[in-house]
């Protein structure tokens, strides 16, 4: 009853108003508000501060600081494996595109190519391939990483709805990846094509790139940039920062038929870390 009450009222909720009213608060510089907000936060959620450059929650100047806080260095080493861990977080899914369906939880799934905006050439290369999806916790770091070395060819932008993505919406709410609000990121790397999708949520105030800025919120327009084109082209190695979330939201992960195996560790729930192998070597 409980759970079930939880989704109908994302179902009623103005979602999108109140995760902008979210990120206004978020934004806030006002000393009383960013410090409640902070320390609130931090100590409901029992956020580990140890790993955190900056272990002050006063020197903070907004809760979007303190939240996208960056690690001390040395805090997540990089495996040798051939793929790494985006995130910290957990694994909400892992497993097989099965002819372009993605399993979402309970017997639920969605499909690769509304996924990646209605795009049918975009899915073609990972049909049949790999998929990981990996929640991050409100207590999570939440910045992305790279997985593996990737030249970027293209992000689209898809608006949708802000459901909630941890594992009761996952298992409550039918195509929940696939209609919320969303980056995708395509990347040429020695694996192959490679998708990154950052996934809005609920309470999400933005999510950001290291190439373009703020790419979330955005009006009800989708959009697609090519970048192969000159002047420069984003290369990112493997464990550098891609992106972040402004609050907690999913990276879904995408690759190739034949491109990788995920390790036989990886399960439903299974807790990873930036830079932990995810993959068989």
């Amino acid at each position: 009853m409980k759970d079930t009450l939880f989704i109908l009222l994302q179902h009623l909720l103005p979602q999108h108003l109140l995760s902008r009213a979210a990120g206004f608060l978020a934004d806030s510089r006002i000393g009383w508000i960013k410090s409640t907000f902070i320390k609130l936060f931090a100590k409901h959620y029992q956020v580990n501060m140890a790993e955190a450059l900056i272990e002050d929650l006063d020197r903070y100047g907004n809760f979007n600081e303190f939240f996208t806080r960056e690690l001390k260095p040395g805090m997540r080493p990089i495996a040798e494996a051939d793929i790494v861990s985006p995130a910290d977080g957990a694994v909400s899914q892992i497993g097989s595109i099965d002819y372009g369906r993605i399993f979402q939880a309970k017997g639920r799934g969605y499909g690769l190519t509304t996924l990646l905006g209605g795009h049918t050439e975009l899915a073609d290369p990972f049909i049949n391939g790999r998929f990981a999806t990996i929640y991050l916790s409100p207590k999570d770091y939440h910045r992305v990483h790279m997985p593996v070395t990737g030249t970027l060819r293209e992000t689209i932008y898809i608006p949708g709805d802000l459901y909630s993505v941890n594992q009761t919406t996952a298992e409550g709410v039918d195509n929940l990846f696939a209609r919320n609000e969303r980056l995708v990121a395509i990347f040429d790397t020695e694996f192959g094509p490679m998708a990154m999708v950052l996934v809005g949520a609920m309470i999400v105030a933005g999510i950001e790139t290291v190439w373009a800025g703020q790419v979330a919120p955005q009006q009800n327009k989708s959009w697609r940039i090519n970048h192969q084109t000159p002047p420069q082209p984003v290369i990112l190695e493997k464990g550098a920062e891609m992106g972040r979330f402004k609050l907690g939201s999913t990276v879904v992960l995408l690759f190739g038929k034949d491109a990788t195996e995920w390790s036989d560790q990886l399960q439903a729930e299974t807790p990873v870390q930036l830079g932990q192998a995810i993959s068989q070597s």
